[in-house]
């Protein structure tokens, strides 16, 4: 079957950007087609497929989305064209243009895709905070410099630049490598890099390691894959993302974080890394309520606050309650010589009562079994026993796993 780009847009108001994608991709080569989004009826003869074939698509049927209230409209077609997109099986790659109601529109039908999937968005909101339409994906964007609306000498330069991209990407081989070892995913910080690093080295020769950065779009990314079926285990050392949830940080993964355990089944070994800090912007982003709180500047840009004891207590509670929906082996390790590189005897985040809440209310929730177990180390995080514990508590819950798949 042949691939096929998509382009997709509101043709009410961006028929002609539409077109002249469709020609450029066509002058390459690439064969494509227009998928209209919009909500007023009107494709102005460019569509290949129609809104009415995108809003059938919707739960509710396609009267939810042909209504008289733009907003309800616009919610109702993202609906729809999240549950369309997927089943496109002739879908090489796509492409969606808008302003912020188009972007919005597009970009969660975007997220649904595999990672991997050729996927570009030409936005007016494109050099701004990209992360709420991005999200946990592969999704490439680039900004629009006018608005999407209508040809000019600006739009033609970009509008072709992007559709030249999505033709590179759709006509250009990827080198196939032999995926003899099975993936894992891994959860690192700066303060956890060098505990990571020694399970890299200790795992690699029979695992593919993927690292995923603790930024709340990691957190997600890792559980994206998992829930994909693109990882076979977990070695979620790095857990601060739900500090930043909890604190009202910058790099929160969600409510959803660690959700994954039980959807999935997947053999886990946790561990609770950076869960002594809270992240925020330049100084002057702390909330004023923190102000008096201990911070570390970990770079211009980024404020480091220090968990206290009943935070992490809350906290403890809250991983325990997500470890006991687990339905897979899980393993999650404490260690009490320190929870990160700025929690350790000298360094300024160094607090043991701290970090005892949080271990006793892991204790006093996790409901143990022989499934499910927590296990105390007297190790630092960083140091090499600690990563030899994880070693080996993964390479026994793989192992269990894999004497159950068989």
């Amino acid at each position: 079957m042949q691939s096929i780009a998509y382009l997709i847009g509101t043709c009410d108001t961006k028929a002609s950007e539409l077109r002249y994608l469709r020609e450029r991709l066509t002058a390459a080569g690439v064969a494509a087609c227009i998928v209209d989004v919009g909500t007023q009826g009107d494709d102005q003869g460019v569509a290949d497929v129609s809104a009415a074939e995108v809003a059938a698509c919707h739960p509710e049927g396609p009267a939810t989305v042909f209504v008289n209230d733009r907003g309800r409209a616009v919610a109702a077609m993202a609906e729809a064209l999240r549950h369309w997109l997927p089943t496109r099986r002739d879908l090489g790659g796509v492409m969606g243009i808008g302003g912020s109601g188009g972007t919005a529109l597009i970009a969660p039908a975007l997220r649904e895709l595999d990672i991997g999937v050729p996927k570009l968005l030409v936005s007016t909101i494109a050099s701004g905070n990209v992360a709420p339409y991005v999200g946990p994906s592969d999704i490439a964007m680039l900004y629009s410099v006018t608005d999407v609306a209508g040809l000019n000498r600006i739009s033609r330069r970009v509008l072709g630049n992007a559709a030249h991209a999505l033709a590179g990407m759709l006509q250009s081989q990827i080198p196939e490598v032999a995926e003899d070892k099975p993936a894992i995913g891994l959860s690192m910080f700066g303060v956890t890099t060098t505990c990571v690093n020694q399970l890299i080295s200790a795992l690699e020769a029979d695992y593919d390691c993927l690292v995923f950065h603790a930024t709340g779009t990691g957190g997600r990314s890792l559980e994206k894959l998992a829930d994909s079926g693109m990882i076979e285990g977990l070695l979620d050392v790095t857990t601060t993302e739900i500090c930043d949830l909890f604190m009202g940080g910058v790099f929160s993964a969600g409510e959803q974080r660690l959700d994954v355990i039980a959807r999935t089944a997947l053999p886990y070994v946790g561990s609770v890394g950076a869960l002594d800090m809270v992240n925020f912007g330049a100084p002057d982003t702390v909330p004023s309520a923190y102000r008096q709180r201990l911070f570390y500047e970990h770079n211009p840009q980024i404020t480091l606050m220090r968990t206290t004891a009943e935070e992490n207590a809350r906290m403890g509670r809250w991983i325990g309650e997500k470890l006991n929906r687990s339905r897979g082996p899980v393993r999650f390790l404490l260690p009490e010589g320190g929870i990160s590189a700025l929690d350790a005897p000298g360094q300024r985040f160094h607090d043991p009562d701290a970090d005892a809440a949080l271990f006793e209310a892991l204790e006093q929730t996790v409901e143990q079994t022989p499934e499910r177990q927590l296990i105390r180390s007297p190790h630092h995080i960083n140091d090499p026993a600690f990563a030899a514990q994880l070693v080996e508590q993964f390479r026994g819950v793989m192992a269990t796993h894999s004497r159950r798949s068989h």
